[in-house]
């Protein structure tokens, strides 16, 4: 009978309790009333985050602190404390922080309860955010993350909306531009497919273009950020990092210092390295091209399932691979998930799990990382390795979905929602 019981609580119950529990212990750490090991990761919102504030409430972004590497719309998020006046910036940071991830969680949960879908993507936040530790508070990635997430969310029923919030997002902090890369636009069931412009694409463009054209009148600097991601150089958690880890052991010359605000790799070979993660960030643009010419099947999946995709490639072959990226693969991993339809449970499962060793090599082991011994080194191959490895089961199994799959399968049924709608999906 007590079994029973148990087994009648909705799941709605066991989520909420697990997120409550999971982002009081959050709050716990990032107020300091429990100290979390390694290195203060509130540091960035107390110092760095509330230095800008001051530079960007007298109307110009901080020109000369090359640390300031984000797109105009960054200064909102920067500057959002102020919507708090009666606590201290890192205080108003944090609960700003916990009320996003609290959008994000009504958001899943909404979006999980409908026809077709599922609340696996609930309890993919609930549980990405909670192995990313307090550094997913502290720092601006989770209010850019809750961005995208409406973006996605809004998908296929309101295109105009997803490209709105995309352009936006874009504004923040660039990658959510890639959750376009799987737009849609809507062909009636009527055999009406006269071509018609990308809603969502045009929507983006007007939204991004309006809100930089208001920053770049009314602020110096809004561009600055260009010149000052241009110079980074290859960051000591990144996929080509390894090799210079690994190169310690055997004599390389070079040193780990902070540098463009990272803890960066200066010496012998890293500009060649750097220039090589571009290389390969340029081949994933092709091979996302290729993929967007060559789709053929398009499913209420296919938009969330591109753009997790799309920020995977761009992630890993990145020059930068820092914690906070983590929070963008959990949110896109769990908007997959919401999707009965979604072949990206592995995928996810992989990167829930190197959001946890993210956890073990920043903070708490950071300086063994730093100094490239044996568990700095074991956990950042442990991770990026898991990376990659979600990386290329992600990317096997949208062009399977979407472009391998036998012609015969490609006019399955419409599920019951989209036959609702009224409305099949194509590729623009």
């Amino acid at each position: 009978m007590a079994g029973a019981r148990w087994t009648r609580i909705p799941a709605y119950v066991w989520i909420l309790t697990a997120w409550g529990l999971s982002r009081t212990l959050l709050l716990l750490y990032v107020f300091k009333v429990f100290v979390f090991p390694g290195p203060d990761v509130t540091s960035d919102i107390s110092v760095i985050y509330q230095g800008w504030y001051e530079v960007l409430r007298t109307g110009t972004f901080p020109l000369d602190d090359v640390t300031w590497q984000y797109p105009p719309a960054a200064a909102l998020a920067v500057l959002s404390p102020a919507l708090l006046p009666f606590l201290d910036y890192a205080s108003a940071f944090f609960v700003l922080a916990f009320l996003a991830d609290a959008v994000v969680m009504a958001l899943l949960l909404y979006a999980g309860g409908r026809p077709g879908k599922t609340l696996r993507g609930a309890w993919v936040w609930v549980a990405g955010v909670a192995l990313l530790g307090p550094t997913a508070y502290a720092r601006y990635d989770l209010m850019v993350t809750a961005v995208a997430i409406a973006a996605l969310l809004a998908g296929a029923r309101r295109p105009r909306v997803m490209g709105a919030l995309a352009g936006f997002g874009a504004l923040l902090k660039v990658w959510p531009v890639l959750l376009l890369v799987g737009a849609v636009r809507e062909v009636s069931t009527g055999g009406d497919e006269r071509p018609r412009w990308p809603r969502a694409w045009s929507a983006a463009a007007v939204t991004g273009g309006l809100i930089a054209l208001v920053f770049i009148a009314a602020m110096p600097g809004a561009l600055a950020f260009l010149t000052f991601q241009r110079d980074r150089g290859t960051e000591v958690e990144s996929l080509g990092a390894l090799a210079f880890h690994t190169a310690r052991h055997f004599g390389w010359s070079g040193q780990v210092l902070l540098n463009y605000g990272s803890v960066e790799f200066l010496g012998p070979y890293v500009p060649l390295v750097s220039l090589l993660a571009q290389a390969l960030s340029v081949l994933a643009l092709g091979w996302l091209v290729l993929w967007r010419l060559r789709a053929r099947v398009w499913s209420p999946t296919t938009p969330a399932d591109a753009a997790f995709v799309a920020v995977l490639l761009f992630t890993v072959t990145s020059r930068v691979i820092s914690p906070q990226y983590m929070v963008w693969l959990v949110g896109l991993a769990a908007v997959c998930l919401v999707f009965r339809g979604s072949r990206m449970t592995v995928p996810a499962l992989l990167v829930l799990a190197a959001t946890l060793v993210t956890l073990l090599e920043f903070p708490v082991w950071f300086s063994h990382v730093v100094a490239s011994d044996g568990l700095g080194v074991t956990l950042l191959y442990a991770r990026n390795i898991l990376l990659v490895a979600a990386t290329a089961t992600a990317a096997v199994r949208l062009w399977r979905d979407t472009v391998s799959r036998p012609p015969s399968q490609e006019a399955r049924p419409l599920p019951a929602q989209a036959a609702r709608d009224k409305e099949v999906l194509r590729p623009s």
